[in-house]
């Protein structure tokens, strides 16, 4: 919070009249002088750049981004590269009036340059400007207002980029701090967060879940989101869930809350048919059936994770489909206990990972892939098409909000597990941090990035409530260790073809439990994990990314370039989703436009659970070395409106997975790319997978589906694998090469 320092006044009260006859008629001239009041002191100027987010045209490399031109360090730099022009902006977060701007230049710096303000960082105004720039330490008078501040270079005075040690930016910024407090004990989580504790009448919550599932159980694309929270304690309850609503426990194990009755997903509503059962979570509890009854239905598919769960009963079984002759398509069981069977029925692909399943598993279709699992089945693929890997190699449990014995809220961020089998809690105690809510800034819709991003910059963590969140400038994340967790399956939109979310090439930044969405004016980029050109080593302290989700189009028009892009190395992510939407409003071959959906520039990536669908170039790129994906799931767009809309060169279509020419190291395990060119049956994709062909770029367990003989995928990866087409369906590899 910057501070304001008034000008000193002269004091008011009457002058002591000295007694001599000078004293007088001095005392009488001054009397009849008309009085000129002393100039008031002027307050120092206040440094406002510092630590805030700054952004740049390009940098020469990661070790020289934008921030540390204003992270107080004379000793790190901002380095563009070598052309011209170039520029620097910084982000004061809220308008300000400015009196000097101090430029502290490395041996390569501006001859030409001006400083520019902005109140929404794309028109500017000059403030100062010169064509005679000597570099090191210039102080520059100027006057002007905004809330950004950039130096835009036009000449270089070297063969180099542009190079700033400092780029400290003072003046007087107005109105109060909007980043508001915290209370820990009472936190405001907004209007669509219900939080029940064990003395809330049964029929109260009942009538809440009733209402909540009455409104959701159809409601796919409406803005409305929810998140149900039960403190520690035993109730008795139906959970069914609909649409964008969560139920969590607010304990440090499952088993701290218990709920007699049921945490389920029906698929009522689209006839028994659970293909599109999408957005909706279970977290942190542990549920007892009613006596008598021994089925749990979790008839979900993608974006639906049932997380930290504990299904109590030896006798029990949890169902993953209808429990009929409807269909489900993909979902995530993880940190998860099951005392009884799991049966996946029609489930046609599934993920589990560091669970246990005391009476094991019994069901398979096209792809179903165990990690880290006790009591999975033996591997057999393709017949059952069950993929088996022993243990998980790196894997940090999403982080979750919990009530801690004093009533305060806190959350709990897991460590980091090596080759691990087995769930993080089940007989045993987690490892981890644990952080009080007071560090977070709680994020209700209607808050503006200017003030999220002002929170961030105070070293606050993000806690967003249930609701659409609207961005119209990128929520840059550039601290080490954040948090940013959302409740209700929160998502943020950008508007105005913003980014969403920016993260910085910075250690252990954490994004859990967030969705983006695209707006009408296309996004390059929906969400950016480091800059480009990131290189630094977060092998001890990976950015990892948990139950995050991605949509183009369903609700409405929505438009993206790309959809996730990570730059850094050694970045996690555990289950996500990236859709460009192949129905609701707003949906076409022209219309929701999007070319790719994950695009990987880092080395030693992992991604555990990944889904990714419809999008109209290549599904997913990776260009990073060292890659590893566990489970990957795909639809090829079903929209092609004919092969010369959907050609690449010569290849007829675009892969699902490509691996660039350049990469010497990745391996992937369980893959399944399927098609449905409903448009026009007669497109033909050559291939789901395009890799180099090399004895470290590894694939096992693949399988290609063409649904219904709609459409048809040549071969499996690059010229191996059979056919899937209308004659022959479903088609699997075991190992390329």
């Amino acid at each position: 919070m910057t501070s304001r320092v008034t000008p000193a006044r002269p004091k008011a009260g009457r002058r002591p009249w000295r007694r001599t006859a000078v004293g007088v008629v001095v005392a009488l001239v001054a009397a009849l002088t008309p009085t000129v009041l002393a100039a008031p002191a002027h307050a120092a100027p206040v440094l406002l750049s510092q630590g805030r987010p700054a952004t740049a045209s390009s940098t020469e490399g990661a070790g020289f981004p934008a921030s540390a031109a204003v992270d107080g360090n004379t000793g790190t730099r901002w380095s563009s590269a070598f052309s011209d022009p170039q520029w620097l902006q910084v982000d004061l977060g809220v308008r300000a009036t400015l009196s000097q701007v101090t430029l502290v230049w490395e041996a390569a710096h501006a001859r030409a340059f001006q400083i520019q303000t902005s109140d929404n960082g794309t028109t500017w105004t000059t403030v100062w400007s010169t064509t005679t720039g000597a570099g090191g330490t210039q102080t520059v008078p100027v006057t002007g207002s905004g809330r950004y501040v950039r130096m835009y270079g036009t000449t270089r005075a070297t063969g180099y980029g542009y190079s700033l040690w400092e780029f400290q930016v003072y003046g007087e910024s107005g109105g109060a701090d909007p980043v508001e407090p915290t209370d820990p004990r009472n936190p405001n989580f907004g209007p669509n967060t219900f939080v029940f504790d064990p003395s809330t009448p049964t029929a109260t919550i009942q009538s809440r879940l009733n209402t909540l599932f009455t409104q959701q159980e159809t409601n796919q694309f409406g803005p409305q989101r929810y998140a149900v929270l039960f403190k520690p304690g035993t109730y008795t309850a139906d959970v069914n869930l609909g649409f964008f609503t969560q139920v969590a426990g607010l304990g440090m194990s499952p088993d701290d809350v218990n709920l007699n009755g049921h945490v389920r997903v029906e698929a009522d509503w689209f006839g028994g048919n659970a293909t599109q059962n999408f957005w909706r979570a279970a977290e942190n509890l542990s549920v007892t059936l009613p006596a008598g009854v021994s089925v749990e239905r979790w008839a979900v598919s993608q974006a639906a994770p049932y997380r930290r769960m504990h299904l109590r009963g030896a006798q029990n079984q949890i169902q993953l489909w209808n429990g009929g002759d409807g269909w489900s398509s993909g979902g995530l069981l993880a940190d998860t206990r099951i005392d009884g069977l799991v049966v996946s029925g029609s489930q046609q692909q599934w993920y589990s990972r560091n669970s246990e399943f005391g009476n094991g598993w019994t069901g398979s279709v096209w792809n179903m892939v165990f990690q880290g699992v006790t009591g999975a089945p033996p591997p057999h693929f393709p017949n059952p098409s069950h993929t088996v890997i022993a243990q998980t190699p790196q894997i940090r449990e999403k982080p979750f909000l919990y009530v801690d014995g004093t009533g305060e809220y806190r959350v709990f961020v897991p460590a980091l597990r090596t080759n691990s089998t087995g769930t993080s809690w089940y007989g045993k105690t987690p490892a981890g941090s644990s952080i009080s809510l007071s560090q977070f800034f709680v994020v209700r819709p209607g808050t503006n990035a200017a003030t999220i991003n002002a929170a961030l910059a105070q070293g606050r963590h993000l806690l967003f409530t249930p609701g659409v969140h609207r961005v119209t400038e990128p929520i840059q994340v550039n601290r080490a260790d954040t948090v940013i967790l959302g409740l209700g399956l929160a998502t943020i939109q950008t508007d105005n073809g913003t980014v969403g979310m920016r993260v910085a090439d910075v250690d252990g930044v954490k994004v859990a439990g967030i969705m983006f969405e695209a707006g009408q004016t296309t996004s390059p980029v929906l969400m950016e994990v480091g800059p480009p050109g990131s290189s630094a080593d977060h092998s001890a302290n990976p950015i990892s990314l948990h139950d995050v989700f991605f949509r183009i189009g369903g609700p409405g028009v929505g438009r993206a370039t790309n959809t996730l892009t990570v730059n850094s190395d050694d970045v996690i992510g555990d289950h996500m989703w990236l859709w460009r939407a192949d129905h609701g409003d707003g949906v076409g071959w022209t219309v929701n436009t999007a070319d790719t959906g994950l695009t990987v520039n880092g080395d030693d990536v992992t991604m555990y659970g990944l889904f990714v669908e419809h999008y109209q170039k290549y599904q997913t790129v990776w260009n990073g070395n060292g890659g590893r994906t566990y489970f990957y799931q795909n639809e090829m767009p079903y929209d092609p409106p004919n092969q010369a809309a959907w050609t690449n060169g010569a290849t007829r279509g675009y892969a699902a997975y490509k691996v660039a020419d350049s990469v010497t190291s990745h391996q992937a395990w369980g893959l399944g790319s399927y098609c449905y060119f409903n448009v026009n049956p007669a497109v033909v994709a050559d291939r789901a997978i395009e890799a180099p062909t090399n004895p470290n770029v590894r694939f096992t367990n693949m399988v290609t589906v063409s649904l219904g003989g709609v459409g048809t995928i040549n071969r499996v990866v690059n010229n191996s694998g059979g056919t899937a087409n209308t004659a022959n369906q479903v088609v699997y590899l075991t190992n390329y090469p």
